[in-house]
């Protein structure tokens, strides 16, 4: 779920067609989102994320908080924080994932480490549910080859993408570190797309965001996103699947 909910939305030196970095600099900024979960007739908003980034002086940090409204708390309570420091280029040194999510605790942390090519991930995985006196702690070695992320430095890359230069069908994968396995990223760019915002049109970039892992295995459904034609590359829109619906999160100017 958290996925599809912190944008909070999601790029390895393997390429399907060549994909070029533009010239795209992110400078501070909040954007704030809401979040619509919706199935069949219920098109109602559920919660509320925010997304923080600052430019420091030898990258950039960032935050990304989400919480479910206090109606929807009833049937599945949700607080979470994701954070992550990042270099020039987008690529993580550190990431924390914590989660409050229907009485469970969990928290993620990821140091990333850079040789060359080999990034390697340093992953402790805590957890804790609502029955159990103590929590667990797990850790974990990734390493991969290439340009790798995690979840929340996905986004940001991606906006540094050169959209103009893309035609339609065109992909870039690239490795990405949860807090306990290697995944494979994949964008997929569908071309010039029109969206609705707050009941204005954008023209925006539609991308798709597949998770594959264990020899190309998909490992959650993909996830959709319209990001603004302007210099700012703001992700206007999310979609994602959930068992039963869907949830989306909608920029808010």
């Amino acid at each position: 779920m958290k996925k599809a909910i912190l944008i909070t939305t999601i790029l390895l030196l393997t390429f399907v067609n060549a994909i070029q970095i533009s010239a795209v600099r992110l400078s501070n900024e909040s954007l704030n989102y809401k979040v619509i979960y919706k199935w069949g007739l219920v098109h109602k908003q559920a919660g509320t994320a925010r997304i923080v980034l600052n430019k420091t002086g030898k990258g950039y940090s960032a935050a990304a908080y989400a919480r479910s409204d206090p109606w929807a708390d009833r049937f599945y309570k949700l607080r979470d924080t994701m954070m992550t420091v990042m270099r020039q280029d987008f690529s993580p040194t550190h990431y924390e994932f914590i989660g409050h999510e229907d009485g469970k605790y969990s928290h993620d942390i990821v140091k990333f480490t850079h040789h060359g090519q080999t990034v390697n991930g340093n992953c402790t995985r805590i957890r804790q549910g609502r029955r159990e006196p103590s929590p667990t702690v797990k850790h974990t070695s990734l390493t991969a080859q290439g340009m790798t992320v995690d979840m929340l430095s996905s986004f940001y890359y991606l906006r540094t993408l050169d959209f103009t230069n893309m035609k339609p069908g065109t992909k870039k994968s690239i490795n990405i570190f949860s807090g306990k396995r290697k995944e494979l990223l994949t964008f997929t760019y569908s071309g010039m797309d029109n969206v609705k915002i707050n009941g204005k049109n954008h023209s925006a970039y539609k991308v798709t965001f597949t998770f594959t892992s264990d020899g190309r295995k998909e490992s959650s459904d993909p996830i959709q996103a319209w990001v603004s034609t302007d210099e700012q590359r703001i992700p206007l829109k999310l979609i994602g699947k959930l068992k039963i619906g869907q949830v989306q999160c909608i920029y808010v100017p």
